[in-house]
């Protein structure tokens, strides 16, 4: 018996991704086309929805032509993207500007200061559910309104990315719960678009779409979509979701007490809860399995190693050399500190955060700095992890890492023995596409939950453990690196004023 095979697609920052899954949640084959970001200005970052299709389009030809009777045996298609792209659409679907920004577009950083000048965390985090940053669509939406009227004038819809994919395969417009928790406009108790954040951002309601939960059918393939694509015309295709909530289910990080660790240029680290943690320094997600991703970001992750081979090694050393000098350092780097915050910080009164050395002595040398760094970025990871765990009231058993920090054991190794708790790699890299996959074999019946089905698609590496004297070691480091923390706050403002003399008081 020939088996179906799902279609995932991934809307990514940097390229579309099409595969085929088949239903022992192996990839058959998978398909890439990168897309470029347009950068009209400092801080900004845009790209053309009709490159996402073009993208689209092809890697989902390139995939049928791997596997000759794929068109027949398509049960599903399932696609995840790119959070906060701001897509407006007409009535007729088509985008009222041929450019979007991006999640990682800063020209709302004006709109949002404004917002936090004039509101109180307490009047919006239970109807945000998330404390403001210029990622969110909601704040997007409001430059829109105010720099391109026109556009917003004759948009019917906002929609995400991966909604447009979805709209150009079935003609049908809604956002899945991922997305639109991430918005600042949905509040997170009742699920529902708030007209408290739409009326405070001064948006317009009708253009928000019906909000579904992922798994369900939004449409079928069109004759259009298939003359274009080669599918076949009548395939179911499901909501989907946003790229990190699918993600973090393909990664098998789909339960209370688990944590994600993604370490790529920055760290994301999220823990699974029943309900969203409101708190000016935490951000939220609605999962795919129902409950909530309490979330903190460190914007210097693995940009810390990068940053290092630059600046201590002239580029001269590889990644791989400089994790081996930290190697031949000892645990603690002798009481070296380092505070990763070279880009400051995503969230919190103090985004103007700085990175630090702390406790150098004449016998450092770069092994120590090296180390330091690791250890470093898991000391801050730890902090947030602790703080997400106090507040949700949720032993953590676990942690589930993905990412360029995933392929480096050392890494893992201190992060488990820093964290306190186990830590396992998925075998399978393409988390969102396995998290689609997933969401398609329960939504055709093929698997009866999303936990049978992560139980058998999701494999990890061996799981490393906390090593007891390292552990014994960064506990009683961890307090100096939080005192590290707290008390170098009250001098970022000074260096500000270092750069801009105007700043000064007085």
């Amino acid at each position: 018996m020939i088996s179906a095979l799902t279609l995932a697609i991934d809307v990514g920052t940097g390229s579309v991704r099409a595969a085929l899954v088949d239903g022992k949640g192996s990839i058959v084959t998978i398909a890439a086309r990168e897309h470029d970001q347009i950068v009209p200005r400092f801080g900004w970052a845009e790209q053309r929805p009709a490159d996402w299709w073009t993208g689209v389009v092809a890697t989902i030809r390139s995939v049928l032509a791997e596997v000759p009777d794929a068109k027949s045996r398509i049960s599903i298609v399932v696609a995840c993207g790119q959070m906060h792209g701001t897509v407006l659409v007409d009535a007729d679907g088509r985008p009222t500007r041929d450019t979007v920004p991006l999640w990682n577009d800063k020209r709302t950083i004006g709109l949002v200061r404004n917002f936090e000048r004039d509101n109180a965390p307490i009047t919006y985090l239970a109807e945000s559910g998330n404390p403001p940053t210029p990622a969110w669509p909601g704040f997007k939406l409001a430059w829109l309104r105010d720099h391109d009227p026109e556009a917003y004038a004759r948009a019917a819809h906002v929609i995400m990315p991966k909604d447009y994919i979805n709209l150009r395969l079935t003609g049908e417009i809604a956002m899945d719960e991922g997305d639109a928790s991430c918005s600042f406009l949905m509040n997170p108790g009742t699920r529902a678009w708030s007209p408290e954040m739409v009326k405070r951002l001064g948006l317009d309601a009708s253009n928000l779409p019906p909000i579904r939960n992922p798994l369900e059918i939004l449409g079928t393939i069109t004759e259009t979509a298939a003359a274009e694509t080669g599918l076949a015309s009548g395939t179911p295709v499901l909501v989907g979701g946003a790229d990190y909530p699918v993600a973090l289910l393909g990664s098998g990080t789909s339960r209370p007490g688990l944590v994600s660790d993604v370490t790529g240029t920055s760290c994301i680290l999220t823990l699974i809860a029943r309900a969203p943690l409101l708190d000016p320094d935490i951000s939220n997600v609605a999962t795919v399995e129902g409950n909530w991703g309490p979330f903190v970001l460190l914007e210097t992750g693995g940009d810390a190693m990068r940053w290092a081979r630059r600046a201590l090694h002239e580029g001269k050393e590889s990644y791989d050399q400089l994790v081996a000098r930290a190697d031949a350092a000892p645990v603690g780097s002798d009481g070296l500190f380092f505070l990763p915050f070279l880009t400051g910080e995503r969230l919190g009164a103090h985004r103007n955060a700085r990175g630090q050395f702390f406790g150098l002595g004449a016998a450092h040398g770069l092994s120590h700095l090296n180390r330091s760094i690791l250890e470093g970025v898991a000391f801050a990871g730890a902090r947030h992890l602790k703080i997400m765990e106090n507040a949700s009231d949720q032993k953590i058993e676990r942690v589930i890492a993905s990412g360029g920090g995933a392929k480096t054991e050392l890494w893992l190794r201190i992060k488990a023995s820093i964290y306190g708790v186990p830590i396992v790699v998925p075998e399978e890299q393409e988390c969102g596409i396995l998290g689609c996959a997933a969401m398609g074999a329960v939504a055709t019946g093929a698997r009866s939950s999303l936990d049978e089905a992560i139980s058998v698609y999701v494999r990890y590496t061996d799981e490393i453990r906390p090593d007891p004297a390292w552990q014994e070691r960064y506990s009683r480091m961890q307090p100096i690196f939080d005192k590290l923390y707290f008390n170098s706050q009250s001098l970022y403002d000074d260096l500000d004023a270092l750069a801009d003399p105007s700043l000064q008081d007085g």
